[in-house]
């Protein structure tokens, strides 16, 4: 059998691949990745491997099969050669745009634009009068706007810091981010009509919210796990965090919780909205196996744990919300992600499990 090679075969060889594995669901999003050419957003990117990113252009034979593949591609590094943007995974994109539930004529909001590509797909539901996208970098938002604009579509597209949002445009039907955040900005609800959808990664969970007519927001995560690249604002550098020099004093006392306990999926999940922000790093012994792991968030908080001793300094003790985060996992039953449930108020905002009257977690 000759594999397909054109695009509009491997665009259509896309959309069936999400139809059958259930990404997909409507006609509506299935004819649209079959029409939007992923190519002209993506001309050069780079994958993932195990030995580092592969960089291909349309010059490398193996580029226009890597562009219809169900895979993320590298698309913008920093100095220090970290990703600061990218084309999502088709899988997500199509598991978000089904989550948005749009409807013809909806008027939609779109923060971080990346390569244009998701604009293209929401401009290709809803036409592109109906879509205004927000990227915080100047220099992708051009290149976007013309890769759009060469592909056929013509949605405004702004340059500024997605977090506040564009209220000039509202009030909106529907706002999706394509970037990680560990809150929601409450700014958002204020610019959706009543009975609007959010579509947002928070930590390690993308959820979906309605807004209500008193200006709250509530709603469950999907059930798919998903890690986008932070959001940026306006002069965020987007490189990685290191880890903090350790600590003069800190705390020592005993913890039940073990280093790889952390590498459970739920678990992990949990622990994404319960300590929000926090970057881990692991130490393994020469068999491969986890001895001990560093946790830290950007306001200095700082934690170790090995040997069964937690150490911990700083303006909290993350070990202890661990911990207390994993007894409750394990009280509701170890809950999927899609038990979790997101209650945005425009002074605070809260995770919890539902139909439990287990904890809250506060998001800041």
């Amino acid at each position: 059998m000759t594999l397909p090679t054109a695009p509009a075969d491997l665009r259509l060889q896309l959309a069936d691949h999400l139809r059958n594995t259930g990404a997909i669901k409507s006609d509506c999003w299935h004819e649209a990745f079959a029409a939007v050419p992923r190519e002209a957003f993506v001309l050069a990117f780079a994958v993932g491997t195990p030995h580092g990113p592969v960089h291909l252009t349309p010059d490398d034979p193996r580029w226009l099969s890597t562009v219809y593949s169900d895979d993320s591609l590298l698309t913008q590094f920093d100095t220090a050669g970290v990703p600061t943007s990218s084309s999502t995974l088709p899988t997500l994109m199509a598991l978000m745009l089904e989550a948005l539930d749009v409807a013809d004529g909806d008027k939609v909001l779109e923060v971080a634009t990346g390569t244009g590509y998701n604009a293209a797909l929401l401009s290709h539901r809803v036409g592109d009068g109906n879509v205004t996208t927000v990227e915080v970098d100047p220099d992708l938002a051009r290149d976007a706007e013309q890769r759009l604009g060469r592909a056929g579509y013509r949605p405004t597209v702004l340059a500024g810091d997605g977090r506040i949002g564009h209220p000039d445009g509202g009030p909106y039907d529907r706002l999706i981010a394509t970037c990680g955040f560990s809150s929601v900005p409450p700014i958002w609800l204020t610019q959706l009509r009543p009975g609007g959808v959010i579509v947002c990664p928070v930590g390690g969970g993308i959820v979906r919210l309605v807004v209500r007519g008193n200006g709250t927001a509530t709603g469950a995560f999907l059930p798919d796990a998903a890690f986008f690249m932070p959001v940026r604002g306006i002069g965020c550098t987007g490189t990685t965090p290191v880890p903090p020099p350790l600590p003069n004093s800190c705390s020592s006392r005993p913890c039940s919780v073990k280093p790889a306990d952390l590498l459970d999926d739920g678990i992990h999940f949990l622990l994404t909205l319960a300590v929000p922000r926090a970057m881990h790093r692991y130490t393994c012994d020469d068999a491969g196996e986890i001895t001990a792991v560093h946790i830290w968030q950007p306001d200095g908080a700082w934690a170790e744990l090995r040997g069964g001793i937690a150490r911990q300094s700083g303006p909290r003790r993350i070990l202890d919300t661990v911990e207390s985060a994993i007894t409750a996992h394990q009280a509701a039953g170890r809950p999927a992600r899609d038990r979790y449930r997101l209650t945005v108020h425009a002074e605070r905002q809260w995770a919890s499990v539902a139909d439990t009257e287990g904890p809250r977690w506060e998001l800041g």
